[in-house]
């Protein structure tokens, strides 16, 4: 069987492929019969589907991250494609073609992890600097660190996502401190290195990408200074001398106010001139990465803009790719 890739999949196709199934959620509708609601993927994008009529034994029977031969039809849903599954079988790893899944958003783990650590030796402060040490030295943390995605769905979604949107920051706050020399370029540097440390404990990663109890609960920025004030005692244990507390205040800050907005569940608003930089180098690289992925996974191939967004309330101009 032919695959058909998710960016080929048109409004009222026929589907008869297989594909890697994630987010499964089972739902009642509004007369209290079950449906489960998921996303289908391969490496060109990814596609919400539902599936009706369906009991919570047999939702068991597909698992998350596992691969299902799909049989249904495609409708557009409020401007977005959707599929409806009429039937949906499970697939072994021994009958797909792994190439047509591995996402394109993979990330060279060895190689960002040994430029976020040469950035961060770069450090001139001392304090800092034993701190940021105190992290690189913590396998059980660094092995978390670099598995975990920055997000579920909208950016650095996918295994290494974190540690790719963290050195990319932490490379941005080191020319950013070079052209505004008000700011503490060490302060900066770790702020970009710490502000989302809270997601290795916020986000489950093994067979799908979601949100564990801690997350759902407390959210990373608390529970990302949790972490932090663990490390400050190990570095004060490390040194013999108490970690000075202005600058442990300026670095619990930075963690509580990246999210620059209380409408953007920032816990505090950015007080600082770090604090106010490291927001917008976050909002940066996160929406740079959103809006390629919104381009990446269009359906409409044929035209030099995608289809219309709901979530950003807009569509995206992809340039003619003719020229």
């Amino acid at each position: 069987m032919s695959h058909l890739f998710i960016n080929q999949i048109r409004e009222n196709d026929k589907i008869d492929s297989i594909y890697r199934l994630s987010s499964k959620q089972l739902r009642p509708n509004k007369n209290g019969n079950l449906y489960l609601q998921f996303d289908l993927s391969d490496k060109t994008g990814t596609v919400s589907a539902r599936f009706w009529s369906i009991t919570a034994e047999q939702a068991e029977y597909y698992e998350n991250n596992g691969f299902v031969h799909v049989v249904g039809d495609t409708q557009r849903f409020q401007g977005n494609l959707q599929l409806i599954a009429r039937k949906m079988t499970p697939v072994g790893l021994s009958d797909v073609n792994l190439a047509d899944y591995e996402s394109s958003d993979k990330v060279d783990v060895p190689k960002r992890k040994a430029r976020l650590q040469e950035i961060l030796r770069t450090i001139t402060q001392p304090d800092l600097l034993n701190l940021a040490d105190c992290f690189l030295a913590d396998e059980a943390f660094m092995y978390d660190f670099c598995r975990a995605p920055a997000g579920i769905k909208l950016h650095h979604a996918c295994i290494g996502g974190l540690l790719d949107h963290t050195t990319q920051m932490v490379e941005v706050a080191a020319q950013i401190a070079a052209l505004y020399p008000q700011l503490n370029r060490s302060l900066l540097i770790i702020g970009a290195f710490l502000h989302d440390i809270g997601k290795t404990k916020e986000l489950g990663y093994e067979n799908d990408f979601y949100y564990a109890n801690q997350g759902q609960m407390l959210g990373h920025p608390v529970l990302g200074l949790e972490i932090l004030l663990e490390k400050i005692r190990e570095a004060e244990t490390l040194t013999g001398e108490k970690f000075d507390e202005e600058t442990a205040m300026m670095l619990k800050h930075l963690v509580l106010s990246h999210h620059g907005a209380y409408e953007n569940q920032s816990v505090k608003l950015p007080m600082t001139l770090e604090a106010i930089a490291l927001h917008y180098i976050d909002s940066l690289d996160s929406k740079v990465a959103e809006f390629q992925k919104y381009m990446r996974d269009d359906s409409n191939l044929s035209g030099v803009w995608t289809n219309y967004i709901p979530a950003i309330d807009r569509k995206l101009y992809k340039g003619n790719t003719e020229q």
